[in-house]
């Protein structure tokens, strides 16, 4: 690292906000890594040759930016970047991937058919003695585990499913290619969990960590259920992205 020069008039920029575009560009150009532990609060004070109040409010700012984490008697840590979805068009995970250019796969974990809960034969508009497939699947981002899908479908339906095919393909490619069932919108909600031991275990995370839960039920043309699905995203790994307008009424 580099002093700082105090006395530069050419950007008029805020001292601890020098700091933290350094400390930034040395965490994105790969300087310090994921998971790294930055040098000490005391370290970085002589490196710069800046106050402590400096070096925290830089820190801390990074923090807000979510490119480290300040862990209570270990230290500083450079953070994961996060992956990001658009959630504002309906696709598949391999599907979405790719238009990111990551690798992707899926784990199939278990495929069964039988009788499902009420609940789960309401939401796809079912008779609750009709069978139902269930489909659980570990999703890999460039070769790291960081969502978990449970699916269910009809029998009719799950039943047809390879297994073979759902380690490589998306849902959606398979009704839509395979079986000619056009996938047109979604009913989609959102929320923040806290994982069991079980979840917490596929996705290789502490039990209670934070995760995404997305619940979402698939449509046809006519907005009949094609598919019910719960998702479970790694809340240190992921995020969704968004773009809308404002409508004027």
């Amino acid at each position: 690292m580099k002093n700082i020069n105090r006395n530069s008039t050419s950007n008029p920029m805020p001292l601890f906000q020098f700091v933290k575009e350094s400390i930034k560009e040395n965490i994105l150009n790969g300087t310090y890594i994921a998971h790294q532990k930055l040098p000490s609060e005391r370290e970085m004070t002589e490196d710069y040759s800046v106050s402590r109040i400096t070096i925290r409010q830089a820190l801390s700012e990074l923090q807000r930016d979510g490119l480290i984490i300040k862990i209570n008697g270990k230290g500083t840590f450079v953070t994961k970047p996060k992956a990001q979805f658009d959630v504002s068009k309906l696709s598949g995970f391999g599907e979405s991937a790719a238009s990111l250019g990551l690798d992707s796969f899926s784990k199939l974990i278990s495929i069964t058919t039988g009788k499902r809960t009420i609940d789960i034969a309401e939401k796809l508009n079912m008779n609750k003695t009709q069978a139902i497939t269930k489909i659980e699947r570990l999703r890999f981002l460039n070769r790291e585990a960081i969502a978990f899908d449970t699916t269910y479908a009809a029998a009719d339906i799950g039943e047809r499913i390879s297994p073979i095919e759902l380690k490589k393909r998306d849902i959606f490619d398979i009704l839509e290619n395979d079986f000619g069932i056009p996938v047109c919108s979604a009913e989609v909600n959102v929320e923040a969990i806290t994982c069991d031991e079980s979840l917490a275990h596929y996705l290789d995370i502490e039990k209670h960590s934070a995760v995404l839960h997305i619940e979402r039920t698939i449509l046809s043309k006519e907005k009949s259920p094609i598919l019910y699905e719960n998702l479970f995203y790694r809340g240190d790994s992921f995020k969704f992205g968004l773009s809308i307008d404002r409508s004027h009424l």
